[in-house]
């Protein structure tokens, strides 16, 4: 059986030494920002999109960006991860679709969260340190832990 793939963008946001992340409705686990690259959008482009409309935050990507150019190329912000992620998997085992997922870190000046219409409210968010991410790893998926917390250091030590 084929398997169907989608291609999405995730943002770790950090701001003041905390990540933000939300219980996500659907998935039922905490989760950063994040959702599908439209048809006709980079993946940066998605990244900075999703991150408006969850959090209402617009934030400065930390992705390394190579200076290859020509007539014809551009080098576009890089994910700091790229991952293949299993959604939907049954009591048997069977995956019910992937995710390849642009994760990248982001920067924000505020923590005033306001999402757009129609998102989760800024009540289901909450910013977590380091010190949170691990007190509470049993609440969270592993990845989130680790890769919560390499933003915050890579954020921080801009």
């Amino acid at each position: 059986m084929e398997t169907t793939r989608h291609f999405v963008a995730t943002v770790y946001v950090v701001s003041d030494g905390a990540v933000a992340l939300h219980e996500h409705d659907k998935l039922e686990m905490w989760l950063p920002a994040g959702g599908h690259v439209d048809r006709d959008e980079l993946p940066h482009a998605a990244a900075l999109r999703e991150t408006r409309e969850e959090l209402g935050l617009d934030v400065e990507l930390v992705a390394p960006q190579e200076g290859i150019e020509s007539e014809t190329v551009r080098s576009i912000p890089q994910p700091q991860h790229f991952l293949l992620e299993d959604i939907n998997v049954d009591a048997d085992g069977e995956v019910g679709h992937q995710h390849v997922d642009f994760i990248f870190y982001g920067e924000a000046s505020s923590r005033d969260i306001d999402p757009a219409p129609g998102e989760q409210p800024a009540a289901d968010w909450s910013w977590f340190t380091p010190a949170e991410l691990r007190d509470r790893a049993d609440q969270f998926p592993a990845d989130v832990v680790e890769i919560g917390r390499r933003a915050i250091e890579t954020v921080s030590e801009r």
